[in-house]
């Protein structure tokens, strides 16, 4: 399996003391088909490397010498900026709750433990690549779409709708062949949206936004995201930060639409009783679009295939939702999607 086209010269930076296992990671790049990878044994030459090459992805051994992996990772992502998505792969073979925790804490992106499976790091490298192209062309794009509304506003609105659809389009065919899912959770609610009474337009940008709302599955590894069975509570943490992610690849803007979007993306799992994640927020502290995507999404996933389970019908999603209203989501919401069902003979 080679690198994407697009990935190849994408740049890529080794810090770790251990000369074994840069050697190794250099093998599995090579062989994997990048062909800008750099790298270095010392710690101290990190920082120094890291500004000359501004790589994409770093992949950074915590264990060092001062300055340690914790410390570099800090000095990284400061001379990054805010607003540059920078990931971070930790490569260690101490992977405590606590290091794992410190780490997420400082900026990284994931992980990767001592000894290496040299499909999991190339799956891992390819999806942050991925997240990081992904942030950099929206971010371009915001940045085109501003320098234009002065000129064409709602040729502008159109191009920046079309944007977002296809990046929905694209992620969703990582786990979903037929590209529907986004574009059925948009309609729903915008529909639920407009039968709440936020309003015609405030609605349309939802039903748009929506269509993002798991854009940070980008950055997951297929074998927790496609995985045929239950996951694993590791897995589960893990698939858990999409949320985070797909915030992050939309934060930023000055858009509405993708304003709405980050907040859907990180909000859209929060539970109604507040067992819900990234924040456990509950009740009418989670933003109505999160609530709003919360019951299209989980009514959408409940009446589609998915990799661990068949559809369920009609009734049995039915029973599903309303055994959830109050629990795990607004009964207010629920009430209103069969409300807006039953008036459109759906």
């Amino acid at each position: 399996m080679g690198a994407e086209r697009d990935l190849s010269d994408a740049g890529i930076l080794i810090v770790d003391d251990s000369p074994a296992n840069v050697a190794l990671l250099e093998v599995i790049l090579e062989q994997h088909g990048y062909r800008n990878v750099r790298s270095t044994t010392s710690s101290h030459l990190a920082l120094p490397l890291f500004t000359q090459a501004q790589p994409d992805l770093v992949l950074l051994d915590l264990h060092m010498p001062p300055p340690d992996g914790f410390t570099l990772m800090e000095e990284m992502l400061q001379r990054a900026g805010p607003d540059t998505y920078l990931p971070i792969l930790v490569i260690t073979g101490d992977l405590t709750q606590e290091v794992k925790e410190r780490a997420l804490a400082r900026g990284a992106k994931d992980f990767l433990t001592k000894p290496y499976e040299p499909t999991e790091v190339a799956l891992r490298i390819r999806n942050l690549l991925e997240t990081r192209r992904l942030h950099l062309t929206l971010k371009r794009t915001n940045e085109w779409l501003e320098a234009k509304v002065r000129e064409r506003t709602i040729a502008l609105e159109l191009a920046q709708i079309e944007t977002i659809e296809r990046l929905a389009l694209a992620a969703e065919y990582r786990d979903d062949q037929t590209g529907q899912h986004a574009r059925r959770v948009g309609r729903t609610a915008e529909r639920l949206a407009r039968a709440l009474g936020l309003g015609e337009g405030r609605a349309a940008i939802i039903g748009v936004a929506a269509q993002l709302h798991d854009i940070g599955k980008i950055g997951i590894p297929d074998s927790i995201l496609l995985k045929p069975g239950p996951l694993t509570p590791d897995e589960m943490e893990l698939m858990k930060l999409h949320t985070t992610i797909g915030a992050r690849i939309l934060s930023g803007s000055s858009s509405p639409l993708l304003i709405t979007a980050e907040t859907i993306a990180l909000t859209h799992h929060e539970r109604w009783d507040g067992l819900g994640y990234p924040r456990g927020l509950r009740g009418e502290e989670i933003p109505v679009e999160g609530r709003i995507v919360a019951v299209a999404d989980a009514f959408d996933a409940l009446t589609s295939p998915r990799p661990h389970r068949a559809p369920l019908g009609p009734r049995e999603a039915w029973d599903a939702l309303l055994g959830g209203a109050g629990r795990q989501w607004d009964p207010r919401i629920v009430e209103t999607l069969a409300r807006v069902l039953e008036e459109e003979g759906t």
